[in-house]
């Protein structure tokens, strides 16, 4: 998508997430094999084999048109992921040029997808580039902590954190809270969370207008979340409404930093 206008320029390349149907998608989400690139560490096998061969040319011809155009990337749950693998090959192999371009990545749900050694690869680009990097997580969403952060499987988060609970009052934070998920002491509060979430689908409407008004099977979904807390808060729309009713604006909504000073 290219967003252009008299005082702007903005490229954003947006990595889709995984379809319901979609069993190739499906499969590259269960794959939790490694596949290690010497010297950044080890990543999500699946995700991998999903990026497969995405190019940069096209991407560079665009910005070559306007030396004033950025780069944004995003995505949300495997396309967030696919975000976070597409800068770490760009950062792999070295593509300067693109990188000093790269205004910031925005992930929404995203899984986690290497480990510690390719987490602080990543870390160091950021810095290296000066690229922002926001990773939004709401509420009790499940795929923001899989894969497990463990001694077994090991896998990470790399990146500012923005967290938004039900009211969808956000801040910034190390880690999101109950990081792996199945924790007994927080069925409770998650159980309790998903029923304030159910209530939310029918108030918030006469709140902030129809346009928060949520479909037949949204509703069935936060119904669901009842029994399997977690599994509703995934859907788009709550990070939709989490970035559009954002009550307590963090820093990355001040103006991005001129990389060329």
């Amino acid at each position: 998508m290219r967003d252009k206008g008299e005082d702007h320029d903005t490229i954003v390349v947006a990595f889709r997430g995984t379809k319901p149907f979609d069993a190739e998608a499906w499969s590259s989400d269960i794959d939790i094999s490694w596949y290690e690139i010497k010297g950044v560490g080890k990543i999500h096998g699946g995700f991998m084999k999903a990026l497969g061969l995405q190019k940069s040319k096209e991407i560079k011809k665009l910005l070559e048109e306007n030396d004033k155009a950025k780069l944004i990337v995003t995505g949300h749950s495997l396309g967030g992921a696919l975000a976070a693998v597409f800068t770490a090959i760009l950062s792999y192999h070295d593509e300067k040029w693109l990188l000093q371009r790269l205004e910031g990545v925005y992930t929404f749900g995203q899984p986690r997808v290497g480990d510690q050694t390719f987490c602080q690869f990543m870390e160091d680009k950021l810095v290296e580039h000066d690229i922002h990097y926001f990773r939004f997580v709401y509420g009790y969403d499940l795929v923001p902590r899989l894969p497990y952060d463990d001694d077994s499987l090991m896998f990470k988060h790399f990146g500012t954190c923005v967290y938004s609970n039900m009211h969808y009052l956000a801040k910034i934070v190390d880690e999101e809270p109950n990081k792996n998920y199945f924790s007994p002491v927080k069925v409770i509060p998650m159980m309790v969370n998903a029923l304030g979430e159910l209530v939310r689908s029918f108030t918030l409407p006469l709140w902030k207008g129809n346009e928060y008004k949520e479909g037949s099977l949204m509703k069935i979904m936060r119904i669901v979340g009842l029994l399997i807390p977690g599994i509703p808060a995934h859907c788009p729309q709550d990070y939709v409404n989490a970035t559009r009713l954002i009550t307590s604006p963090p820093h990355f909504l001040l103006p991005p930093k001129d990389k060329s000073q």
